[in-house]
């Protein structure tokens, strides 16, 4: 059904019976939780360049719910139009392109390119995989790609973690034993000028600047905050490290999560046992932060050059996070958990015309942007497992009756406006009455007296789990550095893609 918002976003022309097509500038950030001013999860984030683009018209969506809890999956989801458990896509490893569901259907670029539209990219969008000859940037999926992450390297002053009870040795990782402490940060020796971000947001700028004969679908991928946080030295010097704040924790939080059995089902991770043994919670919070204010500067580079270039009255900007991320909370740092901080990512939507900012609580999931652009854009309809939520962007409390689902490689969660519903494959079940306990801190699901909530949040949960036979390739030599060579693509036809 074609929507109301598209008739008023594209009223130009009727004269003559033509319709222009608005563009698309689709932001992906990695690992960005909801720490930025819009969202208001934590009081000492600094993203001004984000806080006025909302503010001077978007939508944000405070429960947007990520379709997987880790890059790839949640990506592939996002780009393909289906879920992990339809395509069998679980992990990073795993490549959609040797799905049947996506061997026959157009990924959300190929759709827009088969439809009229100039498709480009550049920074991370799809996940990075190894084939039998080469790597796979998902660099096929677009008209016109470039990678500015190649050959730059964005690495710290020194090579150290510091805290009040002396210095961490980032390569020795102490007490960490036969594990690998996956968390590292430190100021960069490279100016902001030459980060990998930062060039990102430029070719961004250039390449707005350009006059275009076709309508476009312009696909832009942040690194940070991902791992490692190195960024440069002027974003750490923007958070005082004996003020800051951290997240709200409590001792004992997992007590109450039980396997079938009756035991404890989940302990502290490693990461987050060594943050606490070695005072660095306030470190690694400060390291985050900066990030942050980092990708925001990048983002303040994208937002002018929009606004500069003539073409913001007729683009569709949709900014996402593809999942959340833990920095301590339920005893956890990293994210591809269940819980709410690594299922719900930030997601804004502006559309040309829209004055002043508003909020929707409905808990639509990244997989809806597919048809929602779909039908922003006027494209033909196509089978997907997203929803249409363009309603959502001219009434932000219209009626939403689905509730946002996310699938890892260890079950399934169902969020809703108040109640969140996670059950594991194990068996374990978790409920949380989010109107009351918004941190996740009382596991409500063995209380009788929500048998029938548990009951009814169940049936979202996928019956079907799709796996799918990937080759096993070995990583080339040059993976790391390597750069997407163009003569290699899939066997895909546009013309015979659905």
């Amino acid at each position: 059904m074609k929507n109301i918002v598209l008739l008023t976003l594209l009223c130009l022309s009727s004269f003559a019976g033509a319709v222009e097509k608005p563009n698309v500038l689709f932001i992906a950030i990695d690992d960005l939780n909801d720490w930025v001013g819009p969202l208001r999860g934590h009081p000492q984030s600094l993203t001004p360049n984000l806080d006025k683009f909302c503010k001077e018209g978007s939508v944000i969506f405070e429960n947007a719910v990520c379709a997987a809890p880790i890059c790839g999956p949640s990506r592939s989801a996002v780009l393909s139009g289906f879920m992990p458990n339809r395509t069998g896509v679980y992990g990073n490893a795993t490549n959609m392109i040797y799905s049947d569901l996506v061997k026959t259907h157009a990924t959300l670029p190929e759709y827009f390119s088969k439809n009229g539209y100039h498709t480009l990219s550049n920074g991370k969008i799809f996940h990075k995989h190894a084939t039998e000859v080469s790597v796979d940037f998902g660099h096929w999926a677009f008209d016109t790609y470039a990678d500015s992450r190649r050959g730059v390297k964005d690495g710290p002053d020194k090579k150290f973690l510091t805290s009040s009870s002396g210095t961490i040795r980032g390569e020795s990782k102490p007490e960490y034993k036969d594990k690998a402490a996956k968390l590292s940060w430190g100021p960069t020796k490279s100016t902001f000028e030459e980060t990998v971000d930062y060039r990102v947001a430029d070719w961004a700028r250039q390449e707005l600047s350009k006059p275009s004969d076709k309508p476009f679908f312009m696909a832009v991928g942040f690194i940070k905050p991902h791992l490692p946080w190195f960024v440069p030295k002027e974003f750490f010097d923007k958070f005082d490290p004996e003020t800051i704040q951290l997240p709200p924790v409590t001792d004992g939080d997992l007590a109450d999560i039980l396997t079938p059995g009756g035991k404890q089902a989940f302990g502290p991770s490693a990461d987050y046992l060594w943050v606490k043994k070695h005072g660095l919670e306030k470190d690694a919070v400060r390291a985050y932060l900066a990030n942050i204010a980092y990708v925001d500067a990048c983002l303040g580079i994208v937002f002018d050059a929009l606004e500069k270039s003539g073409k913001a009255d007729n683009t569709i900007v949709m900014i996402w996070g593809d999942h959340g991320w833990h920095l301590g909370e339920k005893e956890r740092y990293l994210k591809n958990t269940l819980w709410t901080r690594a299922v719900k990512p930030p997601f804004f939507v502006r559309m040309p015309g829209k004055k002043g900012q508003s909020y929707c609580k409905a808990p639509v999931s990244l997989i809806d942007m597919y048809p929602t652009l779909i039908s922003l854009c006027g494209l033909p309809e196509k089978e997907l497992d997203g929803r249409d939520f363009s309603p959502l962007l001219s009434n932000p409390d219209a009626e939403w009756e689905y509730p946002g689902v996310t699938v890892s490689n260890s079950g399934t969660s169902v969020l809703g406006k108040r109640w969140h519903y996670i059950s594991y494959l194990s068996g374990t079940e978790e409920l949380y009455d989010l109107s009351k306990d918004e941190n996740e801190w009382k596991n409500l699901v063995r209380e009788p007296e929500y048998a029938e909530i548990v009951a009814e949040m169940r049936k979202w949960v996928p019956k079907e789990r799709k796996s799918i036979k990937v080759p096993n390739f070995k990583k080339p030599p040059n993976y790391v550095d390597a750069e997407p060579d163009p003569t290699i693509k899939p066997t895909r036809d546009l013309q015979t893609l659905k």
